[in-house]
């Protein structure tokens, strides 16, 4: 079963997409081309975000975030028991330690009952220093930030946003991408707003942790350009022709995307309702839909 049907989709999208490409293709600039900032101009505006940092894929995103943040060996990283590997996997890759908390049994998000708990027991054990705290919002349901910040303030943790399953969804009026101290999503052609290849974006208020992941993004370049490279980095950058769909598909998901998405949910919730246990979304909170989950 095909969560998304891309072909039906590019055919309603055609004239937009195929535009988008050939004017790449008549310019020439396929990386880094005026396409990807763009991109992440309507990105900002749309979130209500003041740094929309484009990059190659989700996971590479929660890699140079966590590699922005200097973490690594004796680093503990809080996140749910239910998500996908990368919440944690880059992050291993440097030396840190998962350590996974349960989760609220109506959303599947991260309890902070829970999170405090696993808290305080690394704190207690003492072989590991809590450091940060990855906020999945599964099946595009937003986590429970509130509580969640709470909990962060009070042990002084850095909050990070794993939305590569909730692009376009709310919590309490607020855009989720736009959450903790920083916040990442996928563009791998299932999430809700998918390009037709792999890609991802950072998202922060922070003017400071902004300017080390586009230095991180293109090999720790400087302000002298990309020969001038003043820290380990990586290369993630996303590619033009990738920026160019997402500009066409970004339209269409503000358009019309998101309210069909309500739609087919609630249709799907009235038809099964008597024989499952539905999805549970708070009356506060929107869903992106990523997936329809019935218990």
């Amino acid at each position: 079963m095909e969560f998304i049907d891309l072909k039906t989709q590019y055919e309603k999208l055609k004239p937009e997409i195929d535009a988008g490409i050939q004017k790449i293709l008549d310019h020439g600039q396929y990386i880094m081309g005026p396409e990807v900032r763009e991109f992440e101009q309507q990105m900002s505006e749309y979130l209500g975000v003041k740094h929309a940092i484009a990059c190659a894929n989700g996971t590479d995103a929660l890699q140079l975030l966590f590699m922005a943040y200097g973490i690594g060996e004796g680093d503990a990283v809080f996140t749910s028991d239910i998500t996908f590997i990368s919440s944690v996997e880059p992050a291993c890759m440097l030396g840190a330690t998962p350590v996974f908390c349960d989760i609220d049994e109506r959303t599947y998000n991260i309890s902070p009952e829970s999170l405090e708990k696993q808290i305080k027991a690394v704190i207690a054990d003492g072989k590991l220093t809590p450091k940060i705290v990855v906020a999945v919002d599964i099946l595009g349901n937003p986590a429970d930030f509130d509580e969640i910040e709470k909990v962060c303030k009070k042990y002084d943790l850095i909050l990070m946003e794993d939305a590569a399953q909730s692009f376009g969804a709310e919590y309490k009026g607020k855009k989720c991408c736009s959450f903790g101290h920083s916040a990442m999503t996928s563009f791998f052609p299932a999430k809700p707003l998918g390009c037709y290849g792999d890609g991802g974006a950072i998202f922060t208020e922070d003017d400071e942790l902004a300017e080390v992941l586009k230095s991180l993004i293109v090999h720790g370049k400087g302000p002298a350009g990309k020969y001038n490279n003043i820290r380990i980095g990586v290369n993630s950058r996303l590619d033009t022709i990738q920026a160019a769909i997402l500009i066409a598909k970004l339209k269409a998901f503000k358009d019309y995307e998101m309210d069909k998405r309500q739609e087919v949910a609630n249709y799907y919730s009235e038809a099964f309702k008597e024989h499952f246990v539905t999805p549970y979304i708070p009356s506060d909170a929107l869903s992106a839909w990523a997936q329809y989950a019935l218990l």
